[in-house]
């Protein structure tokens, strides 16, 4: 059998496992697809993801959720300004042994996991934040001088929230790059919040059970990074990104008079992968132009900013990302 027809059915059989897991994460995280796909993406990506909504969303529950589903071991972390570093990655204890002997054993901290959810990341200090850094990029952290590895799969869904800020420190740069995607957390409409009500305050809650293994998430991560990507799509995505920096000679008025900064290579590489998992989980074989404008806001909203008169002027940078890509889509098109 050609490679090809091999590839072709490795995706089918993905895509049928796929649908499962979505099916069996929906009984008790009703309502959100979108987010749900998102979070998907992320995990098939090998990336992390940042939550952005209000308390009582469900992001705690989806979090959860996903660990079932996926068959990973998970563990979570409360974020508050007195949070220490070793409270996260571990720390040396001093041991005595029986025959009066003493050394030092390490006792891993809570990010020795596969699935982290990081609850209120920006309710830490700088410094906390920063222990995450090396974590999130490398999978390994650095305790008493030793490197200590994290395993795979390591993903980290850390949870914000928009409206509180007092106490709080703002992500730097530098962090939320680290994030493959920016998935914003909305309230639910009547009818989905009303399914809620009555699946969730009855005697017995709908459970999620497993779908995946850590093994296939792992195998599928190497699956999709195999599939084909058109020469037209690549092009879109490059123009994407590029399109976003005010110092691009191509860039529009509008951004140059709105962007304080724009995305990086980093972006580029993140559609490349998102856009195969958005196609993955439709069940299609390869990225269109489609996956590309649907994937622009959650990838590049949190690699750019708006400058000060900009913020002054009341702007949206959710709307000038739509907007772009809109137009980029509609030029595309027309060529």
């Amino acid at each position: 059998m050609s490679e090809p027809a091999d590839l072709l059915g490795e995706i089918d059989a993905l895509g049928e496992k796929l649908r499962q897991a979505r099916a069996s994460i929906t009984r008790r995280f009703i309502g959100q697809e979108r987010v749900v796909d998102l979070t998907l993406t992320a995990l098939l990506c090998g990336g992390h993801a940042l939550l952005i909504g209000l308390p009582g969303l469900g992001k705690t529950r989806l979090v959860e959720t996903l660990s079932t589903v996926m068959g990973l071991h998970g563990n979570r972390i409360q974020f508050t300004p007195d949070l220490m570093p070793a409270d996260i990655l571990g720390s040396e204890v001093l041991d005595t042994a029986e025959d009066g002997s003493r050394h030092f054993r390490f006792i891993p901290g809570p990010i020795f996991c596969q699935l982290l959810m990081a609850d209120e990341i920006n309710r830490a200090s700088p410094r906390t934040q920063s222990a995450l850094l090396q974590a999130m990029q490398e999978r390994t952290v650095t305790v008493a001088g030793e490197n200590r590895s994290l395993g795979t799969p390591f993903h980290v869904l850390a949870t914000q929230n928009p409206i509180e800020q007092e106490g709080t420190y703002p992500l730097p740069e530098a962090q939320l790059d680290r994030f493959l995607v920016q998935v914003d957390v909305h309230y639910p409409d009547r009818a989905t919040e009303r399914e809620i009500l009555l699946a969730t305050t009855g005697a017995e809650e709908a459970e999620a059970h497993q779908v995946m293994t850590r093994d296939e998430l792992l195998a599928a991560q190497v699956l999709l990074r195999r599939m084909p990507v058109g020469e037209s799509v690549v092009e879109m995505i490059l123009d994407l990104v590029r399109a976003f920096r005010p110092d691009e000679p191509g860039a529009s008025e509008r951004v140059r008079d709105t962007v304080a900064w724009g995305p990086g290579p980093r972006a580029a590489q993140a559609l490349m992968l998102t856009v195969r998992a958005r196609a993955l989980l439709q069940g299609r074989l390869a990225p269109n132009a489609e996956d590309v404008i649907d994937m622009a806001r959650p990838v590049l909203s949190h690699r750019m900013a708006l400058n000060f008169a900009a913020r002054a002027r009341g702007d949206s940078l959710a709307q000038l990302i739509d907007a772009t890509a809109a137009g980029l889509a509609r030029t595309e098109a027309a060529a």
